[in-house]
């Protein structure tokens, strides 16, 4: 495949209409979510109400991804077809939120929201093949900052927009979002892929199969599942309700999502341009792994906008350093002929976190409180250490062993 990306001029304008693209796509899909669990409030939604809601934007994701990434990996033409898709679909899912307000209308808006995320998989490989492999954590590190950088901009502006406007405003913007973007994408260079007959006769399930024996794919893959469930139960789930109840109201909600999204970004931009040994980035999981659950197991000891901003603080720098290692790890596999199927497991099983996070959050916080809720997620984040190293393990041994899959 490098030889084929050498043939093909990838130019500063195309990284940058590629890139607008992207922010449009997280944009679209962010700018409500800050407000959204408070705005499901005043529709005297209960918690565990508001958690399945939360969680159904993983739903589909889990469903979609990892078939999603076999189909475009036997059929390469379509991905860029389907990235545009997801935009389409997204703006399906803006008109349901600013048309109805009943739980069905909701759950399958949110349904539709996690079908446009799904398409991120195409996103990654798509962009990935502006680059060779050896750029994998440069590729992914540029993709973060463009995946965070609007969602701070969206999440930023979403509680001053609701404050000033209402609620509705920021579902029309997501709309409008997603048109651009769909306008946008549909002029994105696609860096063609070589095949051969046999990648044309291989069966769905040789795809399956030959996926998951892919060396410490299912270990990265459970160590990304625990950080997007952390995710969705703090600053994109619970959060928010947690700041009202010590009287934080959503016009000032602009400063604790700043307070996390600033170090979540600038650790993600920084991995774009420092080249990392394995054996660090090793390290630097762990930390971010022991810094994450100790920010969780502070939150319900915040009582003010400063401290609880100060904790987010280190929770988004643990999280802006561990996603994109993670997505790097992945996109570095030398597994060329199953490069958006890997992606598109790794996707879809992370997706069960971002699901099951905000379900069993809800539930959690319903019985016990928001406390126990939050102790419960750092918990989860010590558990990742064990699966840490046995990742590590996975990946040395099969190195030793000269392991090579296409």
């Amino acid at each position: 495949m490098e030889a084929t990306q050498k043939r093909i001029n990838i130019t500063l304008k195309d990284h940058v209409l590629f890139l607008s693209t992207v922010f449009c796509f997280w944009f679209a899909t962010y700018i409500y979510i800050p407000t959204f669990s408070l705005y499901l409030e005043t529709k005297q939604f209960t918690y565990s109400a508001i958690g399945i809601i939360l969680g159904s934007y993983g739903v589909t994701q889990v469903l979609l991804r990892f078939p999603l990434g076999i189909l475009s990996d036997i059929l390469h033409r379509l991905r860029k077809q389907l990235y545009i898709g997801g935009f389409a679909v997204a703006i399906i899912s803006g008109l349901l939120l600013i048309l109805f307000d009943s739980f069905f209308a909701i759950f399958t808006a949110r349904l539709l929201a996690g079908i446009t995320a799904s398409m991120w998989v195409m996103a990654t490989i798509l962009y990935a093949q502006y680059f060779h492999r050896g750029q994998s954590s440069r590729a992914m590190g540029t993709l973060q900052f463009l995946t965070v950088m609007p969602q701070f901009v969206s999440m930023a502006l979403a509680g001053i927009i609701v404050q000033s406007f209402g609620w509705m405003l920021p579902f029309w913007i997501a709309v409008l979002a997603s048109a651009v973007g769909l306008i946008l994408s549909c002029w994105i260079k696609v860096v063609p892929q070589e095949s051969t007959h046999q990648d044309e006769r291989r069966s769905f399930n040789h795809y399956v199969r030959a996926t998951i024996r892919v060396p410490s794919l299912l270990a990265i893959t459970g160590l990304s599942m625990i950080g997007h469930g952390i995710l969705f139960i703090t600053i994109f789930g619970f959060t928010p309700l947690y700041a009202a109840t010590i009287g934080i109201n959503e016009g000032t909600l602009f400063w604790l999502v700043m307070a996390f999204f600033i170090p979540h970004a600038v650790a993600s931009l920084s991995l774009a341009f420092l080249p990392l040994h394995d054996r660090h980035t090793r390290h630097i999981l762990l930390i971010c792994l022991i810094a994450t659950g100790l920010s969780l197991i502070l939150i319900p000891f915040t009582n003010t906008l400063a401290s609880l901003s100060i904790v987010h603080g280190l929770l988004g720098l643990a999280l802006g350093l561990f996603f994109p290692l993670l997505l790097g790890k992945i996109a570095s596999l030398p597994v060329d002929s199953l490069r958006t199927s890997v992606m598109g497991f790794y996707q879809s099983f992370y997706a069960l976190g971002i699901f099951l996070g905000p379900i069993l959050a809800g539930t959690v916080a319903e019985w016990f409180g928001l406390s126990v809720m939050f102790w419960g997620g750092a918990f989860l984040a010590l558990l990742g250490i064990p699966l840490l190293l046995y990742a590590n393990h996975e990946s040395t041994r099969h190195i030793e062993k000269g392991w090579h899959k296409t």
